[in-house]
């Protein structure tokens, strides 16, 4: 009976030992899932730049490029942006663009994995410049509320309509 008793005492320490353990790291994983991340869709948590895309007949093309940085949480996103806006130097160009293209594919926005969408501006139109794009992303269940800015130089025109978001 003398044996036993430290052995008991052995498991019973390695048991208090390990458990020690896992309390110690519970609060930790605990704080990390109590509070979720911001999702990369919501348009204060994303960056956008507008950069000029290959031509194609009778259009000029730009891309406008969505980046989720470090931290936020990865979102999906479906379809072209709705309510698109074209600004320069903050003036509203009163120009809208329709949308093309098919609506329902899925992609998702991640850090490290940009997604984009195209701007296919009529050659044939009257062109005025802008340097600022507003618009609403859409989700597979619809719009994301609030409104993504993006900016860079490109050239706008009656005719005008971007395309879905796609995967790079």
């Amino acid at each position: 009976m003398g044996l036993m008793r430290p052995r008991r005492t052995a498991v019973a320490l390695a048991v208090g030992v390990a458990a020690s353990g896992l309390v110690a790291a519970l609060p930790a994983a605990a704080a990390q899932g109590a509070a979720p991340r911001p999702s990369a869709c919501r348009p204060a948590n994303h960056l956008a730049k507008i950069t000029e895309g290959p031509h194609s007949a009778g259009h000029h093309h730009y891309r406008v490029t969505l980046t989720a940085p470090r931290g936020y949480a990865s979102c999906t996103l479906a379809g072209s942006p709705v309510d698109v806006r074209f600004s320069h130097d903050g003036k509203d160009s009163g120009l809208r663009a329709g949308r093309y293209g098919e609506q329902g594919r899925k992609v998702v926005l991640e850090y490290g994995r940009p997604v984009h969408f195209d701007i296919q501006v009529p050659t044939d139109a009257r062109q005025v410049a802008a340097d600022e794009v507003g618009f609403t992303l859409r989700a597979p269940s619809g719009e994301i509320p609030g409104t993504s800015v993006a900016d860079g130089s490109l050239k706008v025109a009656r005719g005008t309509v971007v395309g879905p978001v796609r995967a790079g």
